[in-house]
């Protein structure tokens, strides 16, 4: 498996035309999320007009087997993982918002989409943000639907642009081009803070295999996705359903 793409490849375009002169706020469905697709745009972000992230959930699915590291330790260790990641990147810890939501289990909380999303929309409009950034919803993944239908919603009730960042989809070269192909696309280059967006992924060491050591089966990121994330521009779409 690879990067998505086929014909002329869009040219990169600056901050300012994907979010104006205002901060960015990124949902991500879990800590490492936000690293992977918008490291980058969020250090660009963090040293200009000012990013945010809301973590939807709190990442404690990922080791289900782990017995040094049940659920709540886990989700302890995660939040820390995130903190230490979007400071690298340039912001603080209080540029941070947690939903705590369940993980891989927002597909069944559909009923409370609308009030997530209008706490969201409140939270942009109080931080003054200009777009709404959400995982794409071609990702294979329920959570990361889930929060692209959360992340519409919420850009519609702020009054705000919408754009998409595909992650696993992004992997998974079908998922982009069948579901994707329709929707205007963005790349920003993430060569001038490539370093911040590698050290913000590095942050994330349990998802990399280094914390967690009592659970085979548990999640780990594929070394070749990592670095693919890391030196390859980052792509945003924009009129996703």
């Amino acid at each position: 498996m690879g990067e998505a793409g086929d014909g002329a490849r869009p040219p990169t375009v600056t901050y300012e035309a994907l979010c104006g002169a205002r901060p960015v706020m990124v949902l991500a469905p879990h800590p490492d999320d936000e690293s992977l697709g918008c490291g980058a745009l969020l250090a660009h972000a963090f040293s200009g007009p000012g990013g945010h992230v809301v973590c939807m959930t709190d990442g404690a699915g990922s080791h289900p087997g782990s017995a040094t590291h049940p659920p709540a330790r886990l989700a302890a260790c995660r939040a820390a993982e995130l903190d230490a990641a979007v400071i690298a990147l340039g912001g603080r810890a209080g540029d941070i918002t947690r939903l705590d939501l369940p993980d891989a289990g927002m597909g069944g909380i559909a009923g409370d989409y609308d009030a997530i999303a209008a706490r969201i929309a409140d939270l942009a409009e109080r931080l003054g943000a200009g777009s709404i950034l959400a995982t794409a919803p071609t990702d294979p993944h329920c959570d990361h639907v889930a929060t692209a239908e959360i992340g519409r919603r919420a850009a519609a009730l702020a009054g705000v642009r919408y754009l998409v960042y595909p992650v696993w989809s992004r992997w998974a070269a079908p998922g982009v081009l069948q579901g994707l192909s329709a929707c205007r696309e963005y790349r920003f280059d993430g060569g001038p803070t490539r370093e911040r967006k590698r050290r913000a992924v590095a942050a994330h060491a349990s998802q990399l295999g280094g914390v967690v050591h009592d659970d085979p089966e548990g999640f780990v990121l594929p070394p070749h996705f990592v670095e693919m994330f890391v030196e390859t521009d980052e792509m945003f779409f924009e009129g996703a359903p």
